[in-house]
């Protein structure tokens, strides 16, 4: 493969997940050679996606829904009155969510002026990681 078909590969790929799909990319010599490796590294992609078989309390839902809409937003931050209107929650449940998260160590505060009040929180760095 030269340059330009390289080129045009990535092109292809990065279209292809900007509609939203994901693109899972393994070499011929694995695929005919060691099979099972494929096999375990594609399962493992797979759990992630898979239901959960023990129910999921709703706040754990909820909070994993922020920490998402954190990480889409084009801001740096986020304020609770952002999460109130995006879920159509109330303000009060939304800061009460933000400061658990905080508490979790997946957010953190960001203080106005003289330092007492909270408005904004953005993500801490391992939540980024995490998610990423």
């Amino acid at each position: 493969m030269d340059r330009q078909k390289y080129c045009n590969e990535l092109n292809r790929e990065l279209f292809i997940q900007t509609l939203g799909f994901r693109i899972i990319s393994f070499a011929y010599d694995d695929v005919s050679d060691r099979p099972e490796l494929c096999q375990y590294l594609l399962q493992s992609l797979l759990n992630r996606y898979r239901v959960q078989q023990q129910p999921v309390q709703r706040t754990v839902m909820a909070e994993s829904e922020i920490i998402r809409y954190a990480l889409s937003s084009s801001r740096q931050s986020i304020s609770p009155k952002e999460i109130s209107l995006h879920f159509q929650i109330d303000y009060r449940t939304s800061v009460k969510m933000l400061r658990a998260l905080c508490s979790k160590g997946w957010l953190l505060p960001i203080h106005s002026g003289s330092g007492q009040r909270i408005h904004r929180y953005e993500l801490a760095k391992n939540s980024v990681d995490y998610f990423t």
